[in-house]
């Protein structure tokens, strides 16, 4: 137990809990709107760094560094190759997400497709991030393990119990706004660390980091087809993940919409880089530790001074506390706009009622998120899992209806039913052991997608196009 690195975790914790409490104050979260999108506010660097905390959490300190610190240094950038793509890729649509302003995915399907689609999807989105809240848990009682004498489980326990509070205050406004200090500090801390474990600890050695893994081939042993099933699934997420377009709604403009999508990207490279180079450097070091431990481990003493190692520890365990706490928030938000939204008539509903029933809705996620985590093996599998059943299901709905005319209702309902059966299927069969489930799933909802809309597709039950839908969607807002 390193007395500093318990100083500086809590210190981090009190900033936290004091950004959360101030804006969870009713001037700054008032009503369902607030607690949602922030109001429609957020400047484009707190929005970029919402947007880097929220994708890149537990998944990448000690997914994605299990992953280098196992197959090496190239397979270990080339993992986190789908990140990058699909966030250039989402630079060119943040002006007309931030246009469209919508609060959820589900809400466009139900402009493009009808309410069956909205319902279905509302159910993939809950069963994939509930699985990616899930792994921030046991990510941040990792952490927490490491620094007090709590065991594992127990530091999941407390983690838990924070991510889900700064859910419950201040809403996305809260959020936001540690997202923003928690990407700084690791940012900071990542490449100092950097600093010391490759140009201290390893010195004359440091070559040895392009070699790891190479004596098994140049993607560590793997084949290219199972190097693509570990790329493509954080591709296939970022596309349609519904953080990013609810992020990209609350910027409080079109022009900041852009600024903070290209404020993500560069932050991503720049966090991305060391996250890789640290866990090869973790595996010629330490080559006997637990993989998911790969930089977490580097914050001992021995390897780096106690304030480095403490901003370490305190920035992977911030990155993944505000990532937990951001799918916490959006899954309230399907389950207040798509789910019970849809069940009572708009005179029904006041602001404050919206506002409570999101925040019952974190706490029902929360505890499905904690049980969850017993039935996967480690972060990476569980990582996986929830990357693919949202890019199997909901991503092909998503653009198709933004880019084909000729998508159907019953097409995007039997690509959502296809890629979660394959999904489930490749998972429970143990398949995904030597082939990750994208690379059956994805193509198989795709297929499904495309056969099924040309089928039931026609001029009288075609629905609008992206067009016409979003000419509908600016006149409803002009209205209003």
């Amino acid at each position: 137990m390193n007395i500093t690195h318990i100083a500086v975790l809590i210190c981090y914790i009190i900033v936290m809990i004091a950004v959360g409490a101030w804006f969870g104050r009713p001037r700054e979260t008032a009503s369902g709107e607030d607690f949602v999108l922030a109001g429609r506010s957020l400047p484009a660097p707190v929005l970029g760094g919402t947007m880097l905390a929220t994708f890149v959490g537990s998944g990448s300190i000690i997914g994605a560094a299990n992953f280098a610190y196992t197959y090496g240094l190239l397979p270990g950038l080339l993992f986190f190759s789908g990140t990058i793509t699909g966030s250039l890729i989402l630079v060119f649509l943040a002006r007309r997400v931030r246009e469209l302003a919508g609060h959820t995915i589900p809400e466009l399907f139900d402009q493009r497709y009808g309410k069956a689609v909205r319902i279905a999807g509302t159910v993939m989105i809950l069963i994939a991030f509930i699985g990616i809240t899930a792994y921030q848990f046991t990510g941040a009682g990792y952490i927490i393990s490491l620094i007090t004498p709590l065991s594992e489980q127990s530091g999941a326990v407390v983690a838990a119990a924070l991510i889900t509070f700064l859910a419950l205050t201040g809403g996305l406004k809260s959020v936001a706004w540690t997202d923003f200090l928690s990407a700084l500090m690791i940012v900071l801390a990542l490449w100092v660390a950097v600093f010391f474990v490759v140009g201290v600890d390893l010195g004359a050695s440091a070559s040895q980091v392009t070699s790891v893994g190479t004596d098994a081939g140049v993607l560590g042993g793997l084949s290219a087809l199972q190097m693509l099933g570990f790329a493509l699934p954080a591709f296939v997420l970022l596309l349609g993940d519904q953080n990013m377009y609810q992020r990209l709604a609350a910027a409080k403009s079109p022009r900041a919409a852009l600024q903070g999508a290209v404020i993500f990207i560069l932050g991503a490279i720049v966090m991305i880089v060391p996250i890789a180079v640290l866990a090869v450097a973790s595996a010629i070091l330490q080559p006997d530790i637990e993989p998911d431990m790969a930089v977490l481990s580097l914050a001992d003493a021995g390897l780096t001074p106690g304030v480095v190692g403490g901003a370490l520890l305190a920035g992977a365990f911030a990155l993944i506390v505000t990532t937990g706490s951001s799918y916490l928030l959006t899954c309230s938000a399907n389950v207040l706009h798509d789910l019970v939204g849809q069940l009572r008539r708009p005179q029904a509903r006041s602001e404050r009622q919206d506002l409570w029933i999101g925040r019952v809705a974190v706490l029902v996620i929360a505890a499905l998120g904690f049980v969850m985590v017993s039935f996967f093996p480690s972060v990476l599998a569980l990582q996986m899992y929830a990357y693919t059943m949202y890019g199997a299901t909901i991503t092909p709905v998503l653009l198709a209806g933004l880019f084909w005319r000729r998508a159907t209702a019953a097409g995007a309902l039997s690509a959502m039913a296809v890629g979660a059966v394959a999904t489930i299927f490749w998972e429970v069969t143990g398949r995904s052991a030597d082939l990750n489930s994208v690379i059956i799933a994805l193509p198989l909802s795709v297929l499904a997608l495309v056969v099924v809309s040309m089928v039931t597709s026609g001029g009288r039950n075609e629905r609008s196009s992206a067009s016409g839908r979003a000419a509908r969607a600016a006149g409803a807002s002009s209205s209003h």
